[in-house]
């Protein structure tokens, strides 16, 4: 149960807001309205099972949001060039994965600290991004790149089964394959690690490659939400990502995450901007409120793992 504390909590202010929503206003709980919570959030999700794992292993990726608009205009531009879907999908998380690849590569082998590399790559694609385009979006695109050519219901029915099996998939393997083992281990004691065979440097560039891939996937299944693909896109999304994760009960020191926190952090930080809006409240507040969540959820993490060194030190001594 102490394990779960945070997850309880997150859980419980979650449901907190939804019933005072439902008690008080109306509109929130239509179809329409919670099929767009979905959709403006699915991106987070997507990349927050990514995150998840780079923050397990004691990095951080913060060109998450400058990879998401480069792979959304790699979509589009290759979507207008006459590609069908699973071609310009394919290459939208081909690219995100490349661009992960050179953040991981520079962190594994050259060492060189994850904030500085994604720092510089997250500066570099988004000032290169903007030189490419001159701000222009990406417009005349096929019928058939909007929602992949899918009605709306059927686009969002599809796009959501896709977001609960991969999360589930995710949860599972962190939990049972070798590979979630070995990120865990990476994150808990790098030094252990490598002595028992491990080659953390690999493990490490593993998840920034995931999460490069799970970012592409992420920007196109919302760039063909729309019938143009801005080149500003992704703005914010590395604080809304890493937000969630941290809420969720992530170490951000590394070696301890559930994807389930992760989840409930994604669904809390995600509804408090329609839910203020919906309550009235000026929506200025919600970076506010949402950078208290964080403090109080990091802050209840680091007063958990003293209290239990405490206690091992005290059951040691």
């Amino acid at each position: 149960m102490k394990r779960h504390t945070q997850e309880i909590a997150i859980a419980a202010a979650n449901v907190f807001l939804l019933l005072l929503l439902a008690f008080t206003v109306q509109g929130f709980f239509t179809g329409e309205n919670l099929a767009d919570l979905f959709l403006a959030n699915m991106p987070v999700m997507l990349i927050a099972l990514g995150m998840t794992a780079v923050i397990v292993t004691a990095q951080i990726d913060i060109s998450i949001g400058s990879i998401f608009a480069l792979c959304s205009i790699v979509a589009g531009v290759t979507a207008k060039a006459g590609a069908p879907a699973p071609v310009f999908l394919l290459v939208a998380i081909l690219t995100g994965a490349a661009c992960g690849a050179l953040n991981g590569a520079l962190t594994a082998w050259v060492r060189i600290p994850s904030i500085v590399v994604t720092l510089g790559t997250m500066v570099a694609l988004r000032d290169g991004l903007r030189w490419a385009t001159q701000g222009a979006w990406v417009g005349g695109l096929p019928a058939s790149f909007v929602r992949f050519g899918l009605s709306s219901r059927t686009y969002t029915v599809s796009v959501f089964g896709l977001t609960v099996l991969m999360t589930a998939g995710f949860a599972w393997a962190l939990r049972n394959l070798r590979a979630g083992r070995a990120i865990f281990a990476t994150g808990s004691n790098a030094a252990a690690a490598q002595q028992m065979g491990l080659n953390t440097q690999r493990v490490i560039f593993g998840v920034f490659v995931l999460t490069g891939a799970l970012t592409g996937l992420a920007a196109t299944l919302n760039a063909v939400r729309f019938q143009q693909v801005p080149s500003n896109s992704g703005l914010g999304m590395e604080l809304k990502v890493i937000a969630a994760v941290a809420v969720g009960g992530a170490a951000i020191t590394g070696g301890s995450a559930t994807i389930t926190g992760t989840v409930l952090g994604v669904i809390l930080l995600g509804i408090i901007g329609p839910a203020l809006t919906f309550l009235g409240v000026s929506a200025y507040w919600e970076k506010a409120l949402q950078g208290a969540i964080i403090l109080v959820a990091v802050s209840f993490h680091a007063l958990s793992q003293h209290r239990r060194k405490r206690s091992s030190e005290v059951a040691l001594g």
